[in-house]
């Protein structure tokens, strides 16, 4: 009977103790976001910096965030197909965790899958609308299957998050330029 006591104690623990870190991650990227808001380029940079750290750190799980970092790894190696399995497993693994899904996407987008790059993202988003890097590279998935007014709205969004992030001004200047070459 005390054996079955202390199991209920430890896994109480263990689930008050995931849920209090999860409310402090999620309390922490709200204060950084208010930041990314209001503060100056340079300061956001460092914020910006904040944010993906907390983002590319499992919640719960410390071997995920290295298997996440080996398949990141694997991408900068090129290789494509490898980072693919690691992501995948990890999101078979923990489909709530936005960033396992990001990378995915990103890695999707680097080998001309457009459509399962979006669908990746969208997943992202659901998971964490506040997403400027997934917002952005919707942008980049919808100039290729050109959907010019859904990257720029994609942009756009990622604004309103991030307001001085400098590449959706750039990409908005140039989806732009690209509709007024295709109604020339």
């Amino acid at each position: 009977m005390k054996r079955i006591k202390f199991l209920i104690i430890i896994i109480l623990n263990i689930v008050f103790f995931s849920n209090t870190f999860a409310d402090e991650r999620n309390q922490q990227l709200d204060g950084l976001f208010k930041e990314l808001k209001t503060g100056e380029m340079l300061s956001n940079l460092t914020i910006e910096q904040k944010i993906w750290k907390i983002w590319s750190t499992h919640p719960k799980d410390e071997n995920l965030t290295k298997l996440l970092q080996n398949g990141s790894d694997l991408v900068s190696k090129k290789k494509f197909f490898e980072s693919i399995d690691i992501f995948t497993k990890i999101i078979n693994f923990d489909p709530s965790w936005a960033e396992a899904w990001n990378k995915r996407a990103t890695v999707f987008y680097l080998i001309g899958e457009f459509q399962k790059s979006q669908n990746d993202i969208d997943k992202v988003l659901e998971l964490e609308n506040r997403h400027f890097g997934a917002l952005a590279g919707q942008g980049l998935v919808n100039i290729k299957l050109k959907n010019y007014e859904k990257a720029i709205e994609s942009y756009k969004r990622a604004l309103e998050i991030y307001p001085t992030m400098q590449s959706p001004e750039i990409m908005i200047k140039q989806i732009e330029e690209i509709i007024k070459e295709e109604l020339i």
